[in-house]
Parts: C-alpha cells; structure tokens; sequence
C-alpha cells in the first residue's frame, strides 16, 4: 500500500488540459521526484494534493484512506514563490504561522529558537522580512513548513536561491527528515539534486505521466549496455583486443600512460567479456557501467513523448 496516492487525476482549465488520467504511487519514508518541464502539469498537481485547488476527475488517498481536508494537518508545504509579509519582524511572522499549524505559541517559541540557532539566524529574529535575502527567507519558509513535524513534506524547488553551502546544509536537513521517517515530494529543475535525493520519481510532460518508478529501474531501463575503462598502455593494444561484440565510442588521454576509453557492447555482448579482453592487451585500474544521468533521461523521454505525440 503506498502511503500517498493520486489516482487518474484530470484537470482541464478553459482552453487548456493541465493533467490527465495521472497517478502517482508515494512509498512512505521515500523522497518521490516529481518532475517534467515548464507546463507540464507538477504545479497543478501540487495544488491539488494541497487542495487550493480541486480536480476534475480523479481522487487522492492518503495512509489507505480517502484524502480529506483534515489530513492537511498532516502535510507541510514550502512553495517555489516566497509567501512571507515583507513588513513584519521575522520571529513574529515564524511565530504567527507556526501557531496555524497547530502547534502552542510554547512549543512553537521553543522549536523555532531551536531552528533558528541550526540554521545561525537567531540574530534575524527581531529584523524585517524585507530586510532577508532570498536565501535567508527560503529558510525561514523551509523552518516553518517542517516545524510542526508533518507526515508529507511538498517542496517545490527548495534549493532556489540558495549559495552551493546553504544548498548542502538544506540537503543534509532533508536527507535526515526523510531518516526519521517523513514521506517527501520534492518537485524541481535540478537534475543533479534528483540524483543526489530522490528514491522514486514520476516524469510529467505535457498533462501526463509518461516515466514512473525506483530511480534504479529507470535507470537500468535507459542504460545503453555501456561501459568505461581506465586503463595503463597503448590504446592501440586496447583497440586490437575490441573485436566482434564491442565498439570503442570515446577514448580519452588522462594523464602520462593513463587514458579513459568508454565502450558500446552490442546485445551479444557481455561486460565480462569485455574486461577479459581488455586485461589482454592493456593494465585495467578501473571498470564500471555507465548508467544514464538523469538529466540524460528526462531530455530523451521528453523528446520520445513529443514526438510521439506528433505523430498519434
């Protein structure tokens, strides 16, 4: 049973069909990609499982049971676009919104002075929101939304705005949430963070969903039975054992007598041939697969949908 379900969702706006016939499967304690390009439809999905807004067929269901608004209670939000009022002092905006989610104006003092010491903003406390850069409001947003310790966390683009340390630090928070059992949807442009992060993902591209699963399925999916050496010798001596089931598609020098080589095997040939081979006629430091980025993969399963679709 998966612990959040969107099932054959649609949502069609005038002129415009935002979603249609998506489902989505979230494992609980997963960290679930939800991705695609501009337009494609995350965003309407995102505000429908946080129900601002509500789908034209389809329904949501939540730890087995039907998804009501109560449940809402349960989940925690961190939006791309900044929700904070610029004229307020930022302790008191935090407090504020904290007690929204339920929590006693105790127990919220309490852990936002605990969060605001972690993330070394205590000294914003008594500042304005206006006064914050982009960064500094992304974590006060981010110390809200997980404040009151929701089962599913939404965060749409989380690391935007954020310096590569502050984007590590936000990293290590979410990896430890997901440790301590929260579910997460994490819906972003940032391919090396899907890699870096996510378990599942499912790929939206115009209104549907047309990639689904564990990233290491996708992965094994895409792959082009490719394979890269690092090797001691004479490439020549590398080239003369390649023969039959392999090609050599890219070498390159790296340093003295050191070189990289990446090699095609065809559908007869085996990775353990191939190192076989290798050991013949050059000295192998390094040998691995090579598995599709996952940018990789979403341009190729973007650009097979859209040319599918061409031609339906």
């Amino acid at each position: 049973m998966s612990f959040f379900e969107a099932l054959h969702i649609d949502k069609n706006f005038t002129g415009h069909t935002a979603l249609s016939d998506v489902s989505i499967h979230i494992p609980e304690g997963s960290i679930y990609g939800l991705l695609g390009p501009n337009g494609a439809g995350k965003t309407t999905l995102i505000r429908i499982i946080n129900k601002i807004t509500a789908p034209d067929k389809g329904h949501l269901k939540f730890m087995g049971k039907n998804y009501t608004r109560n449940d809402l209670l349960h989940i925690g939000y961190l939006p791309e676009e900044r929700g904070l009022y610029k004229k307020m002092k930022v302790g008191e905006q935090a407090l504020y919104l904290s007690q929204l989610k339920g929590l006693t104006k105790s127990d919220a003092m309490k852990k936002l002075k605990h969060w605001f010491t972690k993330f070394e903003m205590i000294d914003w406390w008594n500042k304005k929101v206006e006064e914050l850069s982009k960064g500094m409001a992304q974590k006060v947003q981010f110390i809200i939304t997980v404040l009151h310790e929701p089962k599913l966390l939404i965060f749409d683009e989380p690391f935007s705005g954020f310096d590569p340390v502050n984007a590590s630090m936000l990293k290590k928070e979410v990896l430890e949430l997901k440790n301590k059992g929260t579910t997460i949807i994490f819906s972003t442009h940032d391919m090396a963070s899907v890699e870096e992060l996510c378990d599942h993902i499912t790929l939206i591209d115009r209104s549907r969903s047309i990639l689904e699963g564990k990233m290491d399925d996708i992965k094994a999916q895409y792959k082009s039975n490719s394979y890269e050496l690092e090797f001691e010798g004479d490439p020549e001596s590398l080239k003369k054992q390649l023969k039959g089931n392999f090609e050599l598609i890219d070498l390159v020098p790296l340093q003295e007598e050191k070189s990289r080589a990446k090699i095609h095997l065809t559908d007869s040939g085996k990775g353990n041939d191939l190192l076989k081979l290798a050991i013949n006629g050059v000295r192998v430091n390094a040998f691995r697969e090579v598995l599709p980025t996952m940018n990789e993969i979403f341009i190729q399963a973007v650009n097979e949908n859209k040319t599918h679709s061409k031609n339906e």
